[in-house]
C-alpha cells in the first residue's frame, strides 16, 4: 500500500467533479463546488484502502481539501506511530 497524497487526493476530488486537478484549491468549499455526500464516500473507501484509518466523519467536519489533508496527515501520523 502506497501513503495518500495530497495530489492524489486533489486528482482523485477533481475526477469526481469531473474537473482538472489544477482547478481545485486548497482552500476551495468542495461541496460549493459539487462534491456531495455520496461521492465523499467514494473516496473514504478508496483512500482506506491505503491503510489509514479514514472514515466519513473525519471529512464531513471539513469542506476542504487543506482541511481533509491536515485530517489524512494526522491518521498517517498515528499508523506510522503503531507500526
Amino acid at each position: 500500500m502506497s501513503a495518500l497524497t495530497l495530489e492524489r487526493m486533489r486528482a482523485d476530488v477533481a475526477g469526481m467533479l469531473g474537473e482538472v486537478p489544477e482547478d481545485i484549491g486548497d482552500d476551495d468549499n468542495l461541496m460549493d463546488l459539487g462534491l456531495d455526500s455520496m461521492r465523499v464516500l467514494g473516496l473514504v473507501l478508496a483512500w482506506g484502502n491505503t491503510g489509514i484509518a479514514l472514515e466519513f466523519s473525519h471529512l464531513a467536519e471539513h469542506a476542504t481539501l487543506g482541511g481533509w489533508w491536515g485530517v489524512v496527515q494526522r491518521l498517517q501520523a498515528r499508523a506510522a506511530a503503531g507500526a
